[in-house]
């Protein structure tokens, strides 16, 4: 029996989603705050020392640093700064979308006493005289730019300006100096403290009996504002040592949003026509979703009031990918159901209730993953894996909910009863009379002997091993500054450039270097990096000649051994806590030798990941380790899905007594998953090349670490893990003389193997 109401609820819940969606999309994209890498700005991290011998760094004493410098912050009117502590003694602050990063990092870092002082060089007065932000940048009578001041007592003042009005003709005068104090230093051994800045000189020739005071000289503007703002900054109450800092032009922010944006864009609509063309309905199915998931992605961001950066829209296109996955897998069950005969109807209840298992497996594995990348992670990987987090389970609610919901009401209405439009074609179709189970059928797989070539594969990863290792101890890795510490400084040209060009203009200027790359669509960036650390003068010297050079503010980050050695530190331990919660995991849900194959598979990609960037020396960086963790999700995703189908079989078959029936249980198993691993990767595979060639620069790397792991991953899960598996079971099974049997039903309504 057709029901139309069914198309009806269906059209009414579509339409009613596209118009939510349409109506808010433009102020859920307006509220999207973005990092500095896409709309400029810096980020600096301090670590807190005591200001004096004796003083101990507490909580409360970090917490009066960071309101120390929230003030200074605030005196240069930056919008929205985050001032995050991390740890019990280190300061990150962020400013994004500053225009004048030189002079904002100038005032955040110096720390500047006011000083009166009479022609012999005697200090009159200083900064304790003035009253607490009683600095303040105004006009004079003939409307040049001056600073005022407020100071806390008149008398004093009317006493200094009558002994120096009493020192005669050319002698009286009251001079005032800014010196500067150690209270950030940089960690660059070359590091000086600045020398004090002349500001002005008046004559004085009568007693002033008052706390006004006004300073006028050969001002602009922006130099009785930034007067002013160092002034009411006042002190820090402890010593800051930066670390770790990075600057990304505006200019630079726009250009990587712009083209990141558009990959991203490029690869989902391929994904949409691919699903769309290869599953039918379902595809079409999984159009709908994946656009709320995306927009649910993005309203649930703004919500928690996260700042989305580079990695970060990676993650979410990564994300779209995961929530592929999810129909892909509901989508092949359906197909297969729909193969032995059954009705849409039944294929349909079928299909959705086998491939729970394997959804929630998955995406619980790699929500594992992502928690250990935010937990390790630093700010820019935490917002990587924010995203990847709140990706993961909204995909559960679009993918798996609403996707169910969608297509179980077209499937009822009785207006989609034909095989077709799930892209089954009628020669593939038995009579239902022949009684066949979707894990009778055969694949396109059929000829293929895993389990009997897995000597083969054991071979081939250890030649892989073996000269990996070898080429590592040779080439070593081409460690970026995020893990060897130095400089690195990105250069827009307004045209076409070549290295020769730009190594020629680096000696004209005084910055030689020897390593420089060429990046960007229209080879108009300049990636260049020192070894050596350059302190804050260096920066901003660099900054004003290129600048006035190329009209563009270069991107300069820097790194201090510190922070590269705990990097290091820190990637390896999230890849021993991933691994081992993984063991933990897979042991549960399957048994342990399961999750002794999974940790083999996820080290064997690992490391091949890490010997083929040594042997192309491509740089590694901190998005190298974002990347190592999506992998091990990735990875575990297609291990999941491969024992999963074994747990089923096994489950089917009821007891296995001989390592043949064995061999055949793996090898049918991994033949029936084949097709949805290929389609699942090949539709992330679709995003990550779209990111490498028309991606933003800085996640270059990223995606060839992503493109090189997807394929490992694929060809490690099949290969390696089920094949370790099967050695390991049959081994206890020829020691123990035992066999394998179902287990009795545990979590979501399926069975579990055992021994």
């Amino acid at each position: 029996m057709k029901l139309k109401s069914r198309i009806f609820t269906f059209v009414l819940i579509v339409v009613v989603l596209f118009a939510a969606m349409g109506a808010t999309v433009q102020g859920v994209l307006k509220d999207v705050k973005l990092g500095l890498d896409l709309q400029g700005g810096f980020e600096v991290l301090y670590e807190v020392q005591p200001l004096k011998e004796g003083q101990k760094i507490t909580q409360d004493v970090v917490t009066d640093t960071t309101t120390a410098l929230s003030n200074r912050i605030n005196q240069f009117g930056v919008s929205e700064p985050s001032i995050q502590v991390e740890g019990k003694n280190r300061i990150r602050v962020q400013l994004a979308g500053v225009d004048d990063q030189s002079s904002a990092r100038e005032l955040l870092s110096s720390t500047a006493n006011l000083t009166f002082r009479d022609v012999n060089d005697n200090l009159l007065l200083d900064g304790t005289d003035l009253k607490e932000g009683g600095a303040a940048a105004s006009f004079d009578q003939q409307n040049r730019p001056i600073v005022t001041l407020t100071l806390k007592d008149a008398s004093k003042f009317a006493e200094v300006t009558q002994k120096i009005s009493a020192m005669g003709q050319g002698q009286n005068l009251m001079v005032v100096w800014l010196d500067f104090e150690e209270g950030v230093d940089s960690y660059a051994a070359e590091a000086q403290k600045p020398e004090p800045k002349f500001v002005s000189a008046a004559q004085v020739s009568q007693v002033l009996n008052t706390t006004d005071v006004m300073i006028s000289g050969n001002f602009t503007v922006q130099e009785t504002k930034d007067f002013a703002s160092v002034l009411n900054a006042g002190a820090l109450p402890v010593k800051l040592t930066e670390i770790y800092s990075t600057s990304v032009g505006a200019q630079f922010g726009d250009q990587a949003l712009k083209s990141t944006v558009f990959a991203s864009i490029i690869g989902v609509i391929l994904i949409f026509i691919f699903m769309l063309f290869y599953y039918r309905l379902p595809g079409f199915i999984s159009i709908i979703t994946l656009t709320v998931f995306t927009y649910l992605v993005l309203l649930l961001f703004n919500g928690i009031n996260a700042v989305l950066t580079l990695p970060g829209i990676a993650a979410l296109v990564l994300g779209i990918g995961m929530a592929v996955d999810a129909n892909i897998l509901t989508a092949e069950r359906i197909r297969e159901e729909l193969r032995t005969g059954k009705s849409v109807k039944e294929a349909y209840h079928l299909g959705s209730k086998q491939s729970l298992s394997a959804i929630v497996d998955a995406q619980l594995t790699t929500l594992l993953a992502a928690a250990v990348l935010f937990f390790f992670g630093t700010s820019s990987v935490k917002g990587f894996a924010t995203t990847l987090m709140i990706s993961i389970v909204l995909s559960f609610v679009t993918a798996v909910w609403l996707s169910r919901i969608l297509l179980g009401l077209l499937v009822k209405s009785g207006y989609f009863d034909k095989p077709g439009l799930y892209g089954v074609g009628k020669s593939k179709i038995h009579d239902k009379s022949e009684g066949l189970e979707s894990l009778d059928l055969s694949t396109n797989f059929d000829r293929l002997d895993f389990v009997g070539n897995r000597r083969k594969f054991y071979t081939i990863s250890a030649v892989i091993l073996i000269v990996g290792i070898i080429m590592i101890s040779i080439f070593k890795l081409n460690l970026g500054i995020d893990f060897s510490s130095g400089t690195r400084v990105e250069i827009l040209t307004n045209e076409a450039t070549t290295q020769e060009e730009i190594h020629d203009y680096l000696d004209q200027i005084g910055f030689p270097s020897d390593k420089i790359i060429i990046s960007g669509e229209e080879q108009n960036t300049a990636v260049v990096t020192y070894k050596d650390d350059l302190n804050q003068k260096e920066i901003l010297d660099f900054k004003a000649k290129v600048m006035k050079d190329y009209g563009h503010e270069p991107s300069v980050s820097t790194v201090s051994p510190t922070v590269g050695r705990e990097l290091v530190k820190n990637a390896i331990y999230a890849l021993a806590i991933a691994a081992l919660g993984i063991i933990i995991y897979v042991a549960f849900r399957f048994e342990w030798r399961m999750g002794v194959g999974a940790i083999a598979s996820l080290i064997h990609d690992v490391f091949f990941m890490v010997a083929i960037f040594s042997v192309f020396r491509l740089e590694v960086d901190i998005t190298f380790i974002a990347a190592i963790l999506t992998i091990v999700g990735y990875s575990i995703n297609d291990t999941i899905v491969t024992f999963d189908r074994i747990r089923e079989n096994i489950d089917r078959k009821g007891v296995i007594s001989t390592k043949e029936e064995l061999a055949e249980i793996v090898n049918k198993s991994l033949r029936q998953t084949m097709s949805r691993s290929i389609n699942t990767v090949l539709t992330v595979i679709i995003v990550v090349v779209a990111l490498l060639i028309l991606g933003a620069p800085a996640i270059q790397n990223f995606s060839i670490a992503l493109l090189i792991g997807l394929i490992t991953g694929m060809y490690s899960s099949i290969c390696i893990a089920a094949q370790i598996w099967y050695t390991l079971k049959s081994r206890e099974m020829k020691k123990k003389g035992t066999v394998v049997e179902k287990k009795e039903k545990k979590q979501w309504g399926t069975d579990e193997p055992m021994v």
